[in-house]
């Protein structure tokens, strides 16, 4: 089995509120590792994470040490850079056997070509300017080098957390699905006319729907872990589902 999540916002909230999630994404990890082929998560993983070149956030041992864990029986785990953790590089893939992807990922499980990415840089193509300087800005390697080089730890993390704060309580946690009008259903849809696709993965959107495109090829979004955690499981037979966790049926 493969295994899709994203957007836990760790270290969102209060510290008791993202204690809780993070005990509830070790004990899914553990859970799915037991028939798991490889794991995916697609972004945001933490509500906020940067990397200094000796210096990484405190905190989040329970999973970290899960991760590692992981990686050490075999299970591979992809993670994937959000808008959150943009700035995860070296330190997850070097301490805890993670595989980072920084980029969409294009690959073949179980006989279906699969396109992963968080969403927001597709979401971005259908802003306006101002959406996309700002998503390209905080991708960039000379504001990464500001931004370590300018600022001590403690006020950088301090102000990463008061932004992604003030991004998270400027809307709801969860959206409306808006279909067609859903610029990743309209990303996969002009992708697929010249590229066939079985599964494109998304998260971004807090979203959990698997929303057909036709012929047997979806869009999947994996939703949130924030209000209502949900997951996707594509089985040998190649079929995908969309499950919440707990399981409470």
């Amino acid at each position: 089995m493969y295994y899709f999540a994203s957007d836990m916002h760790l270290g969102l909230g209060a510290h008791e509120e993202s204690l809780k999630r993070e005990r509830l994404l070790v004990q899914w990890l553990k859970e799915m590792a037991a028939d798991a082929d490889a794991i995916f998560i697609v972004g945001d993983m933490f509500d906020f994470w940067y990397e200094y070149r000796r210096v990484v956030p405190k905190g989040f041992t329970r999973l970290l040490g899960t991760l590692s864990w992981l990686s050490d029986a075999g299970i591979k785990v992809h993670f994937f850079n959000g808008n959150h953790d943009m700035w995860a590089y070296e330190y997850l893939q070097e301490e805890c056997g993670v595989e980072i992807h920084h980029t969409p990922f294009e690959t073949e499980l179980y006989g279906k070509r699969c396109f992963i990415t968080h969403g927001d840089d597709i979401t971005a193509m259908y802003h306006g300017p101002a959406t996309r300087l700002m998503n390209g800005c905080f991708r960039s390697r000379s504001v990464r080098w500001m931004f370590s080089h300018l600022l001590h730890p403690d006020a950088a993390l301090r102000f990463g957390h008061a932004w992604s704060s003030h991004s998270r309580k400027s809307k709801a946690v969860s959206h409306p699905f808006l279909g067609e009008e859903e610029p990743m259903v309209r990303f996969a849809r002009m992708y697929s006319s010249t590229d066939p696709t079985d599964y494109f993965i998304f998260g971004h959107n807090h979203c959990a729907e698997i929303y057909p495109l036709g012929n047997g090829a979806a869009t999947v979004f994996l939703g949130e872990w924030i209000e209502n955690p949900h997951y996707a499981a594509l089985s040998p037979d190649g079929k995908m589902t969309l499950h919440c966790y707990p399981d409470i049926t």
